[in-house]
C-alpha cells in the first residue's frame, strides 16, 4: 500500500513504513478528562488531566470506588449504611462505630462546640419534617416542627472517640452527616488518585471540591460561584489552587415555597427552622473535609458571626453573600482571597462586593 504526500507543492511517493517512519508525530496533547459517576444522591466528577484517557481511567475507577464506598458507610438516603444502622440501635444501647465514620462524627461534635450549636449532625429530624430528607418537601406544622425539635441537639449523643462507641438519649435522636461527609469523601478520592500515580486533577461532588495539581495551562483552577438566585450560571470566580478544597453551601440547593415566602434546606439547630441571614457561604482550604465542616454552619450563624469566626481561624477563607434589597445582593470576600476572586461582568450590577 502507498500513499502520496505533499510537501513544498511536490508530490513525492514512498511506502507507508517508510512515510510513517519520516513523519514526526504530533505532540501529545495533554488536556482535562472528565469521568462522571453518581454516588451520595448526586453526581461525582473526576476531572484528570493528561494525555492518555484510556491510560487514567483505572485511576478514575478506583476514585469511583472509593466515593461509592463512602457513601455506603454514611449515606442517610439507604437503609444499609453504617450511619442507618447507628441510628437504628444507637437509641437503644450502645454501639461502636466503624472507624471513618467515627472519624466524621467526633470532627462534628468538635465543630458543635466551635460553633455554639450552628452545626449539628442530629438535626436529621427536623431535615425530615420537612421532606429534605425523604420527601416530600413541604412546610411542616408548628406542632410537627416542635416534636422534631425535642430530639435535636448534640448533647444527646453519648461518643467516646477512644472506644468510638456512641449511644443516644433516645430512639428518637438520629444523626445526619450530609452536611460534612461530602468533603471528607472528596480528600480521600484524592487520595486514592495520588496513589495511583495522578498528579493534576480535579475532585467535583456537586461543588465539594479539592485540587490536585493544575489544569494544561495554567497553575490553578479557575472555580464559577453559582449565582444563589439562578439568574445566571455564575457571579463570580475564584482561583483555586493545587492542595486546596472549595465547597459551597446555599439556599438554591434545595427548597421549598409557601405563601410568597421561601425557605432553604439548611436548618438553624438551635431554633428549629430554616436558616436566614445568608444565601450563600463558600470555603477554601487545605482540606476538602474542612470547608464542608464549615460551610452549613457559617450559613447558620449570618452575615456578621460568619465574618468574626471567619476573621478568626486562618486556616481557611470565606466568600458570603447577603441578601440586599432592591435585587442588589452583598458579597463578602475574605481579604486573602481578595487576589483571586473575580466578578463575572453580567453580575456587576446585581452584586455589591466588600472586602473584610
Amino acid at each position: 500500500m502507498r500513499r502520496v504526500v505533499i510537501l513544498a507543492g511536490l508530490a513525492v511517493s514512498a511506502a507507508l513504513s517508510l512515510a510513517a517512519a519520516a513523519d514526526p508525530q504530533p505532540p501529545a496533547v495533554r488536556r482535562t478528562v472528565n469521568y462522571p459517576t453518581y454516588t451520595m444522591g448526586t453526581y461525582a466528577h473526576i476531572l484528570i488531566v493528561t494525555d492518555d484517557s484510556a491510560a487514567t481511567a483505572p485511576a478514575a475507577r478506583l476514585a469511583h470506588r472509593e466515593l461509592a464506598r463512602l457513601d455506603s458507610l454514611m449515606s442517610n438516603w439507604t437503609t444499609t449504611s453504617e450511619v442507618a444502622r447507628v441510628n437504628r440501635v444507637a437509641g437503644s444501647h450502645a454501639t461502636v462505630v466503624q472507624p471513618e465514620v467515627a472519624q466524621v462524627i467526633d470532627r462534628s461534635l468538635r465543630l458543635w462546640h466551635e460553633t455554639d450549636g450552628a452545626f449539628d449532625i442530629t438535626v436529621e429530624p427536623l431535615v425530615r419534617a420537612w421532606g429534605f430528607l425523604g420527601g416530600p418537601r413541604r412546610v411542616p406544622s408548628d406542632a410537627e416542627v416542635r416534636e422534631a425539635f425535642r430530639h435535636v441537639g448534640a448533647q444527646r449523643v453519648h461518643f467516646d472517640a477512644a472506644t468510638r462507641e456512641i449511644r443516644f438519649d433516645d430512639d428518637s435522636v438520629k444523626i445526619d452527616l450530609g452536611g460534612i461527609a461530602k468533603g471528607y469523601a472528596v480528600d480521600a478520592a484524592a487520595r486514592v488518585l495520588r496513589d495511583a500515580g495522578v498528579r493534576d486533577a480535579l475532585v467535583d461532588l456537586t461543588g465539594n471540591m479539592y485540587a490536585m495539581g493544575h489544569p494544561a495551562g495554567s497553575d490553578h483552577w479557575r472555580i464559577g460561584i453559582r449565582d444563589p438566585r439562578d439568574r445566571m450560571p455564575y457571579f463570580a470566580r475564584i482561583d483555586l489552587m493545587p492542595g486546596e478544597g472549595i465547597s459551597t453551601s446555599a439556599k438554591y440547593e434545595q427548597v421549598v415555597a409557601q405563601n410568597g415566602r421561601t425557605y432553604g434546606h439548611i436548618m438553624d439547630p438551635r431554633l428549629g427552622r430554616p436558616a436566614e441571614g445568608l444565601i450563600s457561604v463558600t470555603v477554601i482550604s487545605s482540606s476538602g473535609f474542612e470547608c464542608d465542616a464549615w460551610d452549613t454552619p457559617l450559613f447558620v450563624l449570618g452575615p456578621r458571626e460568619a465574618r468574626r469566626k471567619a476573621k478568626a481561624h486562618d486556616g481557611f477563607g470565606v466568600v458570603l453573600v447577603e441578601p440586599g434589597t432592591a435585587g442588589v445582593d452583598t458579597v463578602w470576600v475574605e481579604s486573602s482571597l481578595a487576589p483571586r476572586f473575580a466578578m463575572e461582568p453580567a453580575a456587576d450590577s446585581l452584586f455589591v462586593v466588600q472586602v473584610f
